[in-house]
């Protein structure tokens, strides 16, 4: 996630750590630098210059802080200012005892329907009841795609084969409010900031269905165009927040995010996967923080604790005693996977040395042959590795398609853990663990 504009500015950040002197030339050089490295990214011009302004002119107006040094104290500076230029941060917490109502809107291709399903299910992980309502009734397997996808929460799809979109969204809404939902989700059909029929549509499906909260969905990928885009649809649309999608890799992520918030209109959540798990809320601090390298361990933490209540509390105690079985370490692997690919977890964690994507995708690998390894074992194997003589880690290698070898690393891996689990009083995913779980690469 905004690989270029976290390079960037870790560079210039490296620079200035790296100069022998801090002086009024060192810090203009380092302003450049930002300016620099922030419109590579397609951050918007006009933004980039106000930021380097008040980087600048803080650094040289305010006096060094006791016990800071003017190198920490411009990286702290660059972090409150990052946190700034994407906006305040804003929460969406649904009353309980009255339904609320989503309205999602955006161009086509924006990932609407994809999002809809990510925020079914965000919310019923904190115990809300969802429905969603398809009322795109313009693309052909709209309904299919939605389906689909909401197949993977569960939740409960509302549409019908009709062409009045403004009558499927009203339709729908009075449906899952007859069954006592919580909440209900309107997607609507994509459109273009140009396209008048459809901008009105929209304003109709909004009167429709009197929605508590009305979210554009902008794709990521389109960097600074971001501004014109919610510009146009906040005139249309009572826009009460902003959703950003498809900050997977993506260059142009921060550009999206900084003009996103130039419109004045709060960025509520961002998708940075495929996964349906892939949805974060967002936290200005927290993203400025990761993007100059500082990490995210309250946002790694919450991941955690959303999946903790998957794991029985004898499973947890096992594992905390140190007598993991393999069918616990296996829990474990799979817990992980659920956090994300490797680089996204890396990301979170501040003071960890950059890994080359080589790397990361050896460990991700491992995981996966460990996985394959394990279910070729029997379940008394894995509940007894003492088991494990030499001819039954040549069938396990044959029926899993790796050497034995590879069964004798995992099995090393598997011992080392249970020692570093035992010392600890709950599971979690810290740095350690981590490192264990990636030794193999």
């Amino acid at each position: 996630m905004f690989d270029k504009i976290r390079e960037g500015l870790q560079s210039a950040i490296k620079r200035l750590l790296d100069r022998d002197v801090v002086d009024e030339a060192a810090i203009k050089e380092f302003v450049r630098d930002i300016q620099r490295e922030m419109i590579q990214a397609d951050v918007n011009v006009k933004i980039v210059y106000q930021l380097s302004k008040d980087v600048e002119n803080r650094l040289l107006a305010e006096k060094a802080k006791p016990g800071i040094s003017i190198k920490e104290q411009a990286i702290t500076v660059l972090y409150d200012e990052m946190s700034k230029i994407m906006g305040g941060q804003a929460q969406v917490i649904p009353p309980k005892n009255k339904m609320y109502t989503v309205l999602l809107v955006g161009i086509q291709g924006s990932g609407k329907t994809t999002f809809a399903a990510k925020l079914a299910r965000y919310f019923t992980k904190k115990g809300y009841k969802v429905g969603l309502v398809c009322a795109d009734v313009f693309r052909p397997g709209a309904y299919e795609q939605l389906k689909t996808m909401a197949d993977r929460v569960p939740v409960e799809v509302f549409g019908n084969k009709g062409k009045d979109a403004v009558k499927v969204a009203r339709e729908g809404k009075e449906y899952f409010k007859a069954k006592g939902l919580d909440i209900v989700i309107v997607d609507t059909a994509g459109r273009h900031k140009e396209e008048k029929s459809l901008l009105d549509e929209m304003k109709q499906i909004e009167n429709g269905v009197s929605p508590d909260l009305a979210l554009l969905v902008i794709d990521g990928t389109i960097g600074q165009q971001a501004f014109s885009q919610a510009d146009a649809f906040a005139k249309a649309t009572k826009v009460g927040g902003i959703v950003v999608t498809k900050l997977d890799g993506t260059a142009k992520g921060g550009g999206a995010l900084a003009a996103a918030a130039a419109t004045g209109a709060k960025i509520m959540f961002v998708s940075t996967g495929e996964r349906i798990d892939d949805l974060e809320e967002f936290s200005p601090t927290r993203f400025a923080g990761r993007i100059l390298g500082m990490g995210d361990i309250q946002g790694l933490i919450e991941r955690v604790k959303s999946l903790e209540t998957e794991v029985d509390s004898e499973t947890t105690r096992r594992i905390t005693s140190g007598k993991m079985t393999l069918d616990d370490f296996a829990t474990q692997l799979e817990q992980m996977g659920k956090l994300g690919p490797l680089q996204k977890i890396m990301e979170m964690m501040p003071g960890l040395p950059k890994i080359e994507d080589a790397s990361l995708k050896q460990m991700e690998n491992n995981l996966v042959k460990w996985k394959a390894i394990m279910k070729s074992m029997t379940a008394e194997e894995r509940k007894d590795v003492s088991l494990l003589g030499s001819s039954r880690i040549r069938r396990i290698a044959y029926g899993s398609g790796v050497t034995e070898k590879e069964v004798k690393e995992l099995l090393n891996r598997f011992e080392q853990m249970k020692k570093m689990m035992k010392s600890a009083k709950k599971m979690r995913f810290n740095r350690d663990l981590l490192r264990q779980m990636s030794a193999g690469a």
